[in-house]
């Protein structure tokens, strides 16, 4: 089954770790990702900043776009991966092991992919 994992942040994150702790972090991170390979389907990425976001959201007649993000919320996305793990509690391990979480106020979402859009069809 796939999953994407999404890591989060809060904002005052970045201004509360140490330059050399986040740098050790980082490096961890790269480790991470080549310790999971074998459940990697798409590396995915890091985000830019929030304020880089622009949002297209209903606008009544026609979608309106809108700078900055749309969801409003103390934690911040800042990456993505996209996994294949056997169920929920695979998934979560390889989630558990995600190095930045040494660091408050990060936490990682584990959320199941649609991958059969059949039970949409009508």
């Amino acid at each position: 089954m796939k999953y994407v994992l999404m890591f989060t942040s809060t904002p005052e994150l970045d201004a509360a770790v140490p330059p050399e702790r986040a740098q050790e972090v980082y490096g961890r991170i790269y480790e991470w990702f080549g310790e999971h390979a074998e459940h990697i389907d798409d590396s995915g990425a890091e985000l830019q900043p929030p304020d880089t976001a622009t949002t297209v959201k209903h606008g009544g007649d026609a979608p309106v776009v809108v700078d900055g993000p749309f969801s409003e919320a103390k934690e911040v996305v800042g990456g993505f991966s996209v996994i294949n793990a056997d169920d929920l509690d695979a998934a979560i391990a390889i989630a558990r092991s995600w190095p930045a979480l040494a660091l408050p106020g990060v936490a990682v979402e584990v959320r199941p992919m649609v991958v059969d859009y059949s039970q949409f069809e009508q």
